[in-house]
């Protein structure tokens, strides 16, 4: 089974071969950041092997420190739920959970074949959600790396906990769009099954071309909606925000708006729950169960529907904006 020195040893292998800029930010390099939120997570690992891949990609000729693109994924390796330990039926498919990881290294290895003429990084959020003395536990304080401190509720909303460092360290950047994937709820596999994933963006001007993409690349997503006050839902009287909510009602919306905290509010963000990125007896033209979806529609948002024309041209507007006419998203449990 993969391993956090085995995916880095990976990583790092398949930046050489792509030449690709890579840099692996170890607990030790984290802790000096204040990523709290992931060392949060990884504190029960048995090895001390977790980190935050970054990978940058830069056409020839250009020198730019931002990129155009940041893709983030979250790589969570094993994920036994922690002390809130998952029931035996929901651990079995748990070595799965870091597909998130693999769409947004996949995508960057195709923009670097495709040549691309875009600046591009990679975050990847690589650890395991382990069971053991050291482990993270409900109701526990904990600040990010933004200052932004985190009621925990429940240690299998674990994704959320890792990507919050991982968007807020790619966001000081300064992308032009930030993309991520992750195997983050069950509420949205409930809502949707897994023929399609469910998508999330602080940009209503976006929200068509995100569900257009989708169409297009046949890897279909539904737009849910990013209203503000769902925060309400995550008020927290001894911290910022509450991790979760207690009983799970349209978590894939609240862990989306957990997860705005850490994008600035001036980068144009979407976010990607990868209900479908495993499917028993597969999804569309692709026949095993684990699908693969999220490349094809990150290269197609990203090459085809030309969606930094509409960020530098200043049709999407900065900061946050409401979704009142989106699609309603339905109700689950976390995952």
């Amino acid at each position: 089974m993969l391993d956090a020195g085995g995916y880095h040893a990976t990583i790092a292998k398949l930046a050489r071969t792509h030449k690709l800029g890579f840099n692996w930010l170890d607990e030790s390099a984290l802790r000096r950041l204040g990523a709290n939120a992931f060392l949060a997570v990884s504190a029960a690992n048995v090895e001390r092997n977790a980190g935050i891949a970054h990978l940058t990609y830069r056409p020839p000729g250009n020198k730019t420190r931002s990129p155009d693109v940041a893709l983030v994924g979250k790589g969570i390796l094993f994920d036994t739920g922690g002390v809130n330990l998952k029931p035996h039926r929901s651990m079995l498919d748990m070595h799965i959970d870091m597909s998130g990881s693999a769409v947004a290294l996949a995508t960057l290895l195709a923009l670097v074949e495709l040549k691309a003429p875009i600046a591009v990084d990679a975050w990847l959020a690589i650890t395991e959600n382990q069971i053991g003395p050291n482990a993270y536990r409900p109701q526990e304080v904990i600040t990010a790396s933004n200052g932004v401190t985190i009621q925990v509720i429940h240690t299998d909303a674990e994704g959320r906990m890792v990507l919050a460092d991982t968007l807020a360290l790619a966001g000081k950047t300064e992308p032009k769009f930030m993309i991520d994937f992750a195997t983050l709820t069950g509420a949205a596999v409930y809502s949707l099954t897994e023929r399609m994933s469910g998508v999330l963006t602080n940009r209503q001007a976006l929200a068509a071309k995100l569900v257009e993409a989708g169409r297009a690349s046949g890897e279909r997503v539904w737009n849910f909606p990013f209203d503000a006050d769902y925060d309400t839902d995550l008020e927290s009287k001894v911290a910022d925000i509450l991790q979760c909510s207690v009983d799970g009602k349209g978590d894939h919306i609240l862990a989306t708006r957990f997860l705005s905290r850490f994008v600035p509010e001036d980068i144009a963000w979407a976010h990607v729950d990868l209900s479908a990125a495993s499917r028993t007896g597969g999804l569309g033209h692709i026949n095993t169960d684990i699908t693969g979806f999220g490349v094809r529609y990150a290269l197609e948002l990203i090459l085809k529907h030309a969606i930094l024309d509409d960020i530098r041209l200043g049709e999407v507007a900065r900061g946050e904006v409401s979704q009142s006419d989106a699609d309603p998203g339905d109700t689950g449990r976390r995952k």
